[in-house]
């Protein structure tokens, strides 16, 4: 295994922070002083700072469930004076007493719902990868209503803009034939940025409020608006498993 997936599984911290570690010479493997592109051998001794650690031995990630609101930017800091996600989790009871805690993708500004948060690099990364091809499910009110022509367009996939955006599940709730408004439910393997928005809008429909409601095995379930309750171990022991972090 490379010595800096390694440290990542280890629960040393980020990509950047083991890389920053192992230029600094403080990572050794077996006794020797080692780089970046070192291999860790079965059995191998991996010291950081003098500290021996261990994949086998590395506390299991934390994985945390938020209700995001709309209004609450997802970033550390706002230069429009916005409310960031970390002020918006400062006033949640306990947070303070947390690891630090990241995000798992985004919900852009007017988009609620389900985020994912953990203490772990790897584990958000590979959360997020498109390789590893996690369900994302949102609810999606629109002004408007998409033909049987678009929604099976939208099945097979369609390109807006010049970008290529993966076949989606895609249903119509049950909707009165004189409303204004439509619900749908929405099921990405991918998610790029503004996806759902964009491909309505592509569509003839305006998007009024959108709600992800699942992320994986994690559901929305019935969390308030600005709570954070934490993912049960067994749910985490699981996901890891299934993503290969296990």
């Amino acid at each position: 295994m490379r010595l800096n997936k390694y440290l990542q599984q280890a629960g040393v911290g980020s990509r950047r922070e083991a890389e920053r570690l192992v230029v600094a010479g403080l990572v050794t493997v077996n006794g020797q002083v080692a780089s970046v592109t070192t291999e860790v051998p079965a059995g191998a001794e991996v010291r950081v700072q003098g500290r021996p650690i261990s994949v086998a031995t590395a506390a299991q990630p934390r994985l945390f469930r938020y209700h995001k609101p709309v209004g609450v930017i997802v970033t550390a800091r706002d230069h429009e004076g916005r409310e960031t996600l970390y002020e918006a989790l400062a006033k949640t009871p306990g947070f303070a007493a947390l690891p630090r805690l990241m995000p798992v993708g985004r919900l852009d500004l007017t988009s609620e719902g389900l985020l994912l948060l953990t203490d772990s690099g790897p584990l958000a990364q590979v959360l997020m990868s498109p390789a590893t091809g996690l369900p994302r499910t949102y609810r999606v009110r629109v002004h408007g209503r998409l033909t049987d022509a678009q929604l099976a367009q939208w099945r097979r996939g369609v390109q807006v803009a010049g970008v290529d955006y993966r076949g989606a599940q895609v249903a119509e709730e049950k909707t009165s034939a004189s409303a204004q408004n439509t619900w749908y439910t929405v099921v990405l393997n991918e998610g790029k940025n503004r996806e759902i928005r964009k491909i309505f809008e592509h569509f003839g429909c305006v998007v009024n409020r959108l709600i992800r409601t699942a992320y994986g095995p994690c559901a929305l379930g019935d969390l308030n608006s600005r709570a954070l309750a934490e993912v049960p171990a067994t749910t985490v022991a699981s996901l890891l498993k299934q993503v290969g972090l296990a």
